[in-house]
């Protein structure tokens, strides 16, 4: 069943109606006349309709709710690039590159280290790209939503090209998310050689257990592991920075290394090999991009807080102290994150380490459910399964596909790559494809919803796209070392879910073809006298004009119909979330018909029988068990473009689609329909 053609009107320009203060009060739609708009009341939702979960927060906490966020997010948002002192110093001083740990070499490197985590992360995210708020979401799909608000992102026709971009920075993030677990508990576990030698032998395998397990527990939620996540955190990074901190009071000279100018030696002493070095560099900002995807998590101001406060000294901490042991003992760059500690504390090390990779992989795993939905509600994505793993955050949810989609190819990597220095020429990539194209579309943000003058947006959004590009040019040259991995996996999904947009929206062209006026429709009722039977029939529709084909399908083979028909459209609008008295639109259509309308944030998944649970408040009769929905079932077979087509795709791609439609996840699973009771009606359509 495609998506298009029975059952979801996925629409980013879908207006929600007035906030709940400007309710009128509760409506009988059956005192309606036909063509009144009529919306629910907030009053006549169920409790688990009115229950929005974690985005439903306090845009300004204070006190002990500010601390309980901050600390949450500690494990959330910072887990991947909390963990990237495991393997970024090795990696720089590895035998990629050929660096020697000499003085100069070392401050070239720390300064390059404190400039980038200060241009990237304190500058660009921490201080502007939180800004770009979508009622508190971030991530690529909420810029979409904030740049084209009135739906233009899903015609191609106007910002084609940014919508493509966001579409490929989505899809590389996907990358991302095979690599980070992989490179996290990779990273944790090679401290095995320092730690407990006889065990060296066995880090991919105990690599590959622990990442197995992590996948084979998704299924039950990450509630009760979530909220051990910001305590595990909160004890990384301060170990993290005693170590680094015992190591600098031996060498408090390596502090003068956050001087820009010992950076600036660097590149004019090793020239071309200075640039290369950034494809490393870069692995102290992965996971900086959580910072604005996982927003509508906690809010901007936890976010900010956790990283000056904690965050960002650690992390410079442990660096400097990293650079004062090499200093001191060059040999160390073999591992200077686990060679930082003493014998003794080497075992502790290593547990704390594995707890935090796994802190670390678990959010780019939750963070991954979270951008499929989006996807899925704006169009982009075919209809997954989504369950729910907790009964009060909404946020709380299991994608089975995605999760041993990811879990497959974290595995393949690790065995593929085996250690750290060969994964690092795939890591980067496409974390560095992902922040570029960030500052691109931050420049339309800052022009069209900041009203900045061009000179201001330019300047700023250039100087982010100046080091955006140094760091993706120097990791492009990793493309045949193993950077090609998560390009080609970006590749492959962007291709899939452009062809399932534009799929769709060719479809929804040939079914509009077919599609009766309402007006003649009831005409056709009245004059027919057809016959009515008890009950009220649900007819799910893309559309919210003209007749569903179902509904004609129906007609013309059982030639009776419900006393009370519903033409029932589930719409999604550019905003998280869209509160009780914002979703629910009815509006008398004469002959016992009525169109209602749901409207979702592409935060939120659709449920038709609590709204089916509004409507009957309002008037229209709509028992469970007097119910029934008719959806169909459509099988599709591709041909040649007309000529009137407004979206024209190559034959290839429309086998494509139809293979992804077949798959997707029915509709009656997808928007909670009760089975049972179901009516299905099969038809063939050429597009």
């Amino acid at each position: 069943m495609t998506d298009d053609a029975s059952t979801s009107s996925v629409s980013g320009g879908s207006k929600p109606g007035p906030a709940a203060d400007d309710d009128p009060g509760p409506v009988n739609a059956l005192d309606a006349k036909p063509g009144e708009v009529i919306r629910a009341t907030t009053g006549m939702f169920p409790a688990a309709a009115v229950s929005s979960g974690h985005h439903h927060r306090d845009p300004d906490p204070t006190g002990k709710r500010l601390a309980i966020l901050t600390l949450t997010a500690l494990g959330v948002v910072y887990g991947d690039i909390g963990t990237s002192p495991l393997y970024s110093v090795k990696e720089i001083f590895g035998h990629l590159y050929g660096l020697q740990p000499t003085r100069e070499n070392v401050f070239g490197v720390l300064s390059l280290i404190v400039w980038a985590l200060t241009l990237v992360i304190s500058v660009k995210y921490v201080s502007f790209v939180l800004r770009a708020d979508n009622r508190g979401e971030g991530g690529q799909f909420a810029l979409l939503a904030l740049i084209f608000p009135r739906g233009t992102p899903h015609s191609f026709t106007k910002g084609g090209v940014f919508v493509a971009l966001a579409l490929f920075g989505t899809a590389l993030l996907y990358g991302d998310g095979i690599i980070t677990p992989a490179m996290s508990v990779l990273g944790a576990m090679e401290g095995l050689e320092f730690a407990i030698p006889s065990l060296a032998a066995y880090i991919v395998p105990i690599t590959v257990v622990i990442l197995g397990t992590l996948f084979a527990v998704q299924r039950f939620g990450t509630d009760l592991v979530g909220k051990a996540f910001g305590p595990i955190t909160l004890v990384w990074f301060i170990t993290i920075a005693v170590l680094g901190a015992a190591e600098i009071v031996r060498q408090p000279g390596i502090l003068a290394a956050v001087n820009p100018w010992y950076a600036v030696q660097f590149v004019q002493a090793n020239g071309s090999l200075s640039f290369f070095v950034l494809g490393s560099v870069v692995l102290v900002i992965t996971g900086g991009e959580a910072l604005y995807a996982d927003m509508g998590h906690f809010g901007a101001r936890p976010i900010r807080l956790a990283w000056v406060i904690l965050v960002f000294p650690s992390l410079l901490l442990n660096y400097f102290g990293q650079g004062a042991l090499l200093l001191e003992n060059p040999a160390a760059a073999e591992n200077p994150f686990f060679l930082l500690a003493p014998s003794w504390f080497l075992v502790p090390l290593l547990i704390i380490a594995t707890l935090a990779a796994i802190v670390a992989s678990q959010a780019m795993i939750s963070g991954a459910f979270s951008t499929t939905r989006q996807g899925i509600a704006l169009g982009f994505i075919p209809r997954l399964e989504i369950r729910h793993t907790s009964k009060v955050e909404e946020g709380q949810i299991y994608i089975p596909e995605v999760n041993w989609f990811i879990a497959v190819g974290c595995l393949i990597v690790v065995l593929a790559f085996r250690n750290t220095s060969n994964l690092g020429a795939a890591y980067g990539i496409a974390v560095t494809g992902t922040m570029l194209i960030t500052s691109v579309l931050f420049y339309l943000v800052a022009r069209i919803r900041f009203r900045w003058e061009p000179w201001q947006a330019l300047l700023l959004s250039g100087l982010f796209l100046t080091v955006d590009l140094f760091f993706f040019g120097a990791n492009v040259v990793k493309l045949m070392h193993g950077g090609w991995v998560p390009m080609a996996l970006g590749l492959v999904l962007f291709l899939l879910m452009l062809t399932w947009k534009r799929g769709r929206a060719l479809l929804t062209q040939r079914l509009n073809e077919g599609t009766m006026p309402i007006d003649l429709f009831l005409d056709g009722v009245e004059k027919s006298k057809v016959h009515r039977v008890s009950g009220t029939a649900v007819f799910m529709t893309s559309s919210a004009d003209g007749v569903p084909p179902v509904l004609l399908h129906h007609l013309k083979h059982n030639k009776v119909l419900h006393e009370r028909v519903l033409l029932m459209s589930v719409k999604t609008a550019d905003v998280p979330e869209t509160t009780p008295a914002e979703r629910v639109r009815v509006m008398p259509l004469g002959q016992g018909f009525w169109r209602v309308i749901a409207t979702y944030g592409f935060m939120q998944t659709p449920n038709i029988p609590q709204v089916l649970e509004v409507v009957d408040q309002m008037g229209i009769r709509a028992k469970p068990m007097e119910t029934s929905y008719f959806l169909g079932r459509e099988r599709l077979i591709p041909v040649g473009n007309r000529a009137n087509d407004r979206v024209k795709l190559p034959k290839w791609r429309k086998v494509i689609f139809a293979l992804m439609a077949r798959n997707a996840r029915g509709a009656t699973a997808f928007f909670g329909i009760p089975p049972n009771r179901v009516v299905e009606l099969g038809t063939q359509i050429e597009f």
